[in-house]
Formats: structure tokens, C-alpha cells, sequence
């Protein structure tokens, strides 16, 4: 069984790095692009609008797996002040601060950083070609 999902490992990485990203890149779409609705939109050009901004474009190259070691440590930073100017200051228990998906995703993020993109991106896609060229 443990050489089954050992072989597994790389593909579960590329789908962790898949569904993640997804997840941010909605937030991004909604603050930037209003979809979907929310009750409240950030004002262009204010804090919130450009970390969604930042949400939406990184967001998008950790999804396909474009740069995604430097995408994700922008992100991870990126999680981690929002945690600390956002949620923090509410409380200091994530559960009652709103910050757990910071958290989270903070730490996903510094993982890919580790990690890279797994084997289902457009990094590998070039690392393979560049080791066909050689």
C-alpha cells in the first residue's frame, strides 16, 4: 500500500497546487472582478483590491504551474500579512479571528515554495523539454 501512494506523491502535490490556487484565485476574481457577488467590493487602488489583484495574477500562474516557486512565496507573504493586518488584531484564536484560510494558505504556499509545481504544470512541462534538449 505505502509504494502505491508513494507513487501517488507527486500527482497529489500538482493537485494540492491545483485546487489551492483555485480556491485564492476565486477571492481574487471576486474582489477585482465582482464574480462572484459579494456584498462588499473593495474600492479600486485600496489595500484590499490590490492584494486581490495579487490574488488573481499569482494566483493564476501557481494554477497553471507558470513560476511557481517565486508565485508562491509573493502569496505566502502575501497570507501572512493578512493575517497579521486583518485578522490578528480581531483576537488572538484563528477560529475566532476569521484568519484560519490565512493560516492555511500561508502555509500551503511556503510549501510549494519547497515543493514546486509537481509534475502537472507548465514548470515541468519546460524542465522536460530543457532535459529532451540536453
Amino acid at each position: 500500500m505505502l509504494p502505491a501512494l508513494h507513487s501517488l506523491h507527486p500527482y497529489l502535490l500538482s493537485l494540492l497546487r491545483i485546487v489551492a490556487s483555485l480556491v485564492l484565485f476565486s477571492y481574487g476574481t471576486q474582489k477585482v472582478l465582482h464574480f462572484p457577488a459579494a456584498e462588499t467590493v473593495p474600492a479600486v487602488g485600496s489595500l484590499s483590491w490590490i492584494a486581490g489583484l495579487l490574488e488573481l495574477t499569482l494566483g493564476f500562474l501557481v494554477l497553471i504551474g507558470f513560476q511557481t516557486r517565486i508565485a508562491s512565496f509573493v502569496l505566502s507573504g502575501l497570507m501572512a500579512f493578512a493575517y497579521f493586518l486583518r485578522h490578528a488584531p480581531q483576537s488572538f484564536y484563528p477560529a475566532q479571528n476569521g484568519g484560519v484560510s490565512a493560516i492555511l494558505f500561508c502555509f500551503i504556499f511556503l510549501f510549494l515554495v519547497a515543493a514546486g509545481s509537481g509534475p502537472l504544470g507548465i514548470d515541468a512541462l519546460t524542465k522536460r523539454k530543457q532535459g529532451l534538449a540536453a
